[in-house]
């Protein structure tokens, strides 16, 4: 491809947003006509639905038999601060933050729960130290930076003997990558990540030790509603059957389920592991030649395979934010990328969101398109 060659082929599919992100493969508005449109969530035919979310979410994810899993309010923010509104206060706290999410938990923990928290934080692209971390505190983090393209590499740093609990935020991590469930105690995520559903509800799973904290714990602060996870010191079961706290969207379920059938049709979890690897891998098999692009994470060990972050490096470049800001409205306007610019907060850049439901050959078709919109730019310049 010579400097301003328009590349011969398009992604099939140029949604690449972090999130909402694309529908899987063969989705069809058409798989959610059993959807109990009309009825009430509370009718028999609306728990059913609620509990098969349930029981498929613990079949795809390998959830232990003995953790509970509840469909919550608010998207994973909703499930994240349920989980930290009703059980930090009883031990010390650490907070760990690498990108903006993270740091969201943080303001949380700090400014509006007054914990005195030990705050660990690290830049966009790189990551806490585990080993520091001590887990007979209690321990919020995200696995994966959705905004730094950073993730855990895995949990053997946090000890099985642990006091305190790990809250664990896997919204854009859980069914693309390995979650250690010995070694996590509370876990968040919402439908419209690496599944592709649609928005609104959030995932809350809890091992048998966070169950313990809320039957143990009254914290001294008032709880919205949609928080209350405990009535007379015991957990409200029928939360984690699909009673759920407020009106769910029965169409957003019967989205999920599609795409949990979809994962099941694939080889379930591993399969889903398998396809964020492949588009993880095409992006970084275009990068590792150029001089002028580069992946944010700076260590491959902690590289995100779902929200894979670069950064633009030739010193070419006169403003970095409007460049990268321009090139993700290029590959807009050519109907080959959308959404792909970087988060607001993180370094300038782009985002390229290689979850599970996005197919390998999209990913590679579009790498020849970041090029020509990056020669287009400089050119422009």
């Amino acid at each position: 491809m010579t400097d301003l060659t328009i590349p011969a082929t398009r992604p099939a599919n140029p949604r690449f947003s972090s999130g909402p992100c694309a529908k899987f493969p063969e989705y069809d508005l058409n798989l959610l006509s059993d959807a109990p449109l009309g009825r009430s969530h509370r009718a028999a035919v609306g728990k059913a639905k609620l509990a098969e979310a349930i029981d498929k979410t613990r079949e795809v994810l390998g959830v232990p038999a003995d953790y509970r899993i509840g469909i919550v309010p608010a998207s994973d923010t909703g499930a994240v601060e349920m989980a930290m509104w009703t059980m930090l206060g009883a031990r010390p706290v650490e907070m760990l933050a690498w990108e903006s999410f993270g740091e969201g938990w943080v303001t949380d923990a700090v400014k509006q729960l007054k914990l005195d928290a030990t705050v660990r934080k690290a830049d966009y692209g790189q990551i806490v130290d585990f080993a520091e971390v001590d887990f007979n505190k209690d321990v919020v983090f995200t696995w994966n930076g959705t905004t730094s393209g950073v993730r855990v590499a895995n949990g053997d740093a946090i000890p099985a003997d642990r006091e305190g609990l790990t809250i664990c935020d896997a919204t854009s991590a859980a069914f693309a990558m390995d979650l250690p469930w010995d070694k996590l105690d509370v876990v968040t995520f919402s439908w419209q990540k690496v599944l592709g559903g649609e928005a609104a509800h959030g995932m809350l799973i809890l091992s048998p030790r966070a169950v313990e904290r809320l039957e143990s714990f009254t914290p001294d602060r008032p709880l919205p509603k949609i928080f209350r996870l405990t009535k007379g010191g015991k957990l409200i079961e029928g939360i984690f059957r699909g009673e759920t706290i407020n009106t769910p969207s029965m169409l957003a379920v019967e989205d999920y389920l599609a795409a949990l059938n979809w994962a099941q049709k694939i080889g379930g979890l591993q399969g889903l592991i398998a396809r964020a690897d492949a588009n993880a891998k095409a992006v970084r098999d275009f990068i590792a030649d150029k001089d002028w692009i580069a992946d944010l994470a700076a260590d491959p060990a902690t590289a995100s395979t779902t929200s894979v972050c670069l950064k633009f490096t030739d010193p070419a470049i006169k403003d970095g934010a409007s460049f990268a800001k321009a090139v993700a409205k290029r590959l807009e306007k050519e109907g080959v990328a959308l959404d792909a610019g970087a988060y607001r907060d993180a370094p300038a850049g782009l985002r390229i969101w290689c979850g599970s439901t996005v197919e390998a050959a999209d990913v590679a078709a579009l790498m020849p398109w970041i090029e020509y919109a990056y020669r287009a730019e400089l050119a422009a310049q």
